[in-house]
């Protein structure tokens, strides 16, 4: 490992290109870029997560901590590891504080490995709007995680008024194992499905996405049944044309399967460390048709499929705005939600197309806009 201390970005890709002759090509064949966008104190959980995941995707790994935007001075410090602690990946941490926190492009365009997939994880409250932060303009697929936002559930909504193909969120992993076990059950049935119920806590946005879900595939408005005896989804109903009901029921790691006139049966259902469902993001990197199907039907926004995947970057002070010291999520996330209307560029904003980074990442400088000419309206 080398440690570089109120370092310079230049400096940082010479050590990498050190650390990779010194590795002897212990992570050559990289598969993708991964960055990872997160607070100080998710580091370890983030490093914990892509380590899993780079196992089964070879990756370079970028992680980017901003903070103290209003610090007079900027400042870099930057771990480079290649082999190491981090699993069989090359990983750049680095910590940005002052206004190149805000800017954090500019460092993290010229580490890009040519010719693969980038995408971005934010591991932390998400920006409302995507288009605010270079760092996912740049990216082929973008993960969120609504669940670590105040108002899940809202945020959820949020998603689908900013979302472009390539999105996705880990709520919407989370529930894969349950879609899997009631995909099942529909092979237990000759009756068309007419009805269903999803049991959960009211602001738990895998049960919305489940629903969301159900409706689209099966053309029908899924009950949503409310508790406070539980922290996540509970139970998901069915009910046939012929009055037969399917139900599968959460019980710690187990689901219990049971259909009228028919004996239970115990299917799994294993909670999955972050790690894991963080891979199973990075096995595909298209659109996923299915996601922007459920999230639309959740949401009420509709032609989710059919939006540009392409986004324009549209600077964003959150100084001037009224985010700082926590940046708030219109960049960074760790400010009081805001409602972004889904709308182009007004008078003022500055913008910079997704594709004036393309070149960067082969070594010339990135296209950066300037703070003092960004509108914050």
């Amino acid at each position: 490992m080398i440690g570089l201390w109120d370092t310079t970005g230049n400096e940082v890709v010479k050590a990498l290109a050190t650390e990779r002759r010194s590795a002897g090509g212990v992570a050559s064949g990289m598969a993708l870029t991964l960055i990872v966008v997160v607070d100080e104190k998710r580091v370890r959980e983030a490093e914990a997560a892509a380590t899993i995941a780079s196992a089964m995707h070879p990756c370079r790994l970028l992680i980017v901590v901003r903070a103290d935007v209003e610090r007079p001075s900027n400042r870099l410090d930057a771990e480079v590891v290649v082999g190491g602690r981090l699993g069989p990946c090359e990983a750049v941490v680095m910590r940005m504080y002052g206004r190149l926190a805000l800017h954090a492009e500019s460092v993290v365009m010229p580490l890009l490995v040519p010719d693969v997939p980038v995408v971005t994880w934010w591991h932390g409250e998400p920006p409302d709007r995507i288009a605010n932060d270079f760092l996912g303009v740049v990216a082929d697929r973008r993960i969120t995680d609504v669940a670590q936002t105040p108002a899940p559930v809202t945020a959820l909504r949020q998603r689908a008024k900013d979302y472009a193909p390539g999105d996705t969120d880990l709520a919407w992993t989370r529930i894969t194992p349950w879609r899997t076990l009631v995909a099942s059950a529909f092979d237990t049935t000759e009756a068309q499905l007419v009805g269903a119920t999803v049991e959960a806590p009211k602001h738990d946005p895998t049960a919305a996405l489940m629903s969301g879900w159900l409706a689209a595939r099966l053309k029908i408005e899924p009950h949503w049944e409310t508790t406070d005896d539980y922290r996540i989804m509970r139970s998901v109903t069915m009910v046939a044309a012929n009055n037969d009901e399917v139900k599968l029921v959460r019980d710690q790691d187990l689901a219990v399967f049971t259909r009228t006139h028919q004996v239970e049966r115990l299917l799994p259902l294993v909670r999955r460390p972050l790690g894991e469902e963080l891979a199973e993001e990075l096995r595909r990197l298209d659109p996923d048709q299915v996601y922007a199907e459920a999230l639309s039907a959740m949401s009420g926004e509709t032609g989710l499929d059919t939006r540009p995947a392409h986004r324009v970057h549209v600077w964003k002070d959150p100084v001037t705005a009224g985010h700082a010291p926590g940046m708030g999520p219109g960049i960074v996330g760790g400010g009081p939600p805001t409602q972004v209307e889904d709308m182009p560029p007004r008078t003022g904003d500055r913008v910079t197309p997704a594709s004036a980074g393309a070149g960067t990442a082969q070594g010339s400088a990135p296209t950066t806009p300037s703070p003092s000419t960004g509108s914050d309206s």
